[in-house]
């Protein structure tokens, strides 16, 4: 047993690390509860320009990642989008985390139906090479916050599944929003045919908590560690994340985007992340970076230089260490072959 254990690191190494990203695609939905959207309206209409720019540096680079999609964003119309929604919603405490109360004002309203829904994106997307569709649950569903359930989780998921295969898409990964990731929730996702989901960095300051804990501490401490090392590395073993299905694709970094207020840190943030790729590459782990493409929607040309510097130390990696990119369903097919190798509890 030990022999084969060590035949199979061996192996292991000699595939060198992955670079995984993940985008969670949301538009407005990601905002409910956080004010007024207009404030953020440059950024959501910018997402029609960053997706294709995304796009085009992927292929360029021949990146493979997912798009956590919301449901929503698959329909035309609110209209369309009622007709869909499920019979059980969730009863947040505070009523104005819920999008459905949003959508029946909106149909009396005159809304900009490009922040709300996004079709053509996600089947500009889909038929790009190598980009997965993900969910990022039908509604932006969050999974830790007062009033909600698992009956409601489920019937949210399965809507977010329906509508998916309405547009011949299975979705085999999910994104928690807020990255309000619930242990007890994975019973539904394994059910439901998702086999893995981009759980939280272990350090304490990215815990899972809903709105009301993530303290302004919390949030200082996560902006710090953008430019200097205060979490670690954040990478990931394969061997590890391949124990237990749904398989959890940890994060490992936030791409926050640029800033005119803190531009003169861009060099820290970048050693940042490329001292985690390379941590990764070199010791065959993993690396899992993440954005919106809305956080893109302003200073794009900025937003897409630093990307281009990300890839490029990636691209050197990929020549140097045979690191190589993949989306979170073909790491879960890596890490399948993996599990095969070791003995496992059945979970």
């Amino acid at each position: 047993m030990k022999n084969n254990a060590n035949r199979a690191q061996s192996e292991l190494n000699q595939q060198g690390g992955v670079f995984t990203i993940s985008l969670d695609f949301e538009l407005c939905w990601g905002l409910t509860g956080k004010g007024s959207v207009k404030q953020y309206t440059e950024n959501l209409l910018g997402v029609y320009s960053a997706i294709p720019a995304i796009l085009k540096i992927f292929n360029e680079y021949n990146i493979h990642a997912t798009w956590a999609t919301v449901g929503f964003l698959f329909f035309d119309t609110f209209e369309s989008l009622l007709k869909s929604t499920p019979s059980r919603i969730p009863k947040y405490i505070d009523s104005e985390l819920s999008p459905y109360k949003y959508i029946t004002s909106a149909l009396h309203a005159d809304e900009d139906e490009l922040i709300h829904f996004a079709p053509k994106l996600i089947k500009m997307i889909s038929s790009s090479a190598n980009q997965e569709i993900g969910s990022h649950t039908f509604s932006h569903y969050y999974c830790l916050e007062k009033g909600q359930d698992l009956a409601a989780f489920k019937a949210d998921l399965v809507a977010a599944m329906s509508i998916a295969k309405k547009n011949k898409l299975k979705i085999n990964s999910l994104v928690f929003p807020r990255n309000q990731y619930n242990p007890e929730y994975l019973s539904v996702c394994k059910e439901l045919g998702v086999v893995a989901f981009r759980g939280n960095e272990s350090f304490w300051i990215y815990k899972a908590v809903d709105d009301n804990n993530n303290s302004l501490t919390r949030r200082a401490f996560r902006l710090a560690d953008t430019y200097i090392n205060i979490s670690g590395q954040n990478t990931y073993s394969q061997t590890a994340l391949s124990r237990k299905v749904p398989f959890n694709i940890p994060s490992s970094r936030f791409l926050r985007p640029y800033s005119k207020r803190l531009k003169y840190l861009e060099s820290y943030k970048l050693r940042r992340i490329q001292s985690g790729l390379t941590h990764a590459a070199k010791s065959s782990q993993i690396y899992h970076l993440w954005w919106h493409p809305h956080n893109f929607g302003s200073n794009l040309d900025e937003n897409m230089h630093f990307l281009k510097n990300v890839l490029d130390h990636y691209s050197m990696l990929n020549k140097t260490c045979e690191m190589e990119s993949l989306n979170m369903s073909e790491l879960s097919d890596r890490l399948f072959i993996e599990r095969s190798r070791n003995v496992y509890p059945r979970h």
